[in-house]
């Protein structure tokens, strides 16, 4: 039997592995999402703006909406 010190000792030694493969889990993936929707809306917002500057004066614009 080991003495309960080399037990507290492993335990603890495997909890930073574990720690870290949940929020592997849990936290990256929302993470990502988030990034990509700010992204997304940065550049759409900048498109439409650059869009609707070089085409200006034309019809297609106003179906745009």
């Amino acid at each position: 039997m080991r003495p309960d010190g080399a037990l507290r000792a492993k335990i603890d030694a495997m909890l930073g592995p574990i720690l870290l493969a949940v929020a592997i889990v849990l936290v990256l993936p929302p993470l990502f999402l988030v990034a990509g929707l700010v992204f997304s809306a940065i550049l759409g917002w900048l498109l439409v703006d650059r869009a609707e500057a070089t085409h200006e004066g034309s019809e297609l614009i106003e179906l745009n909406t």
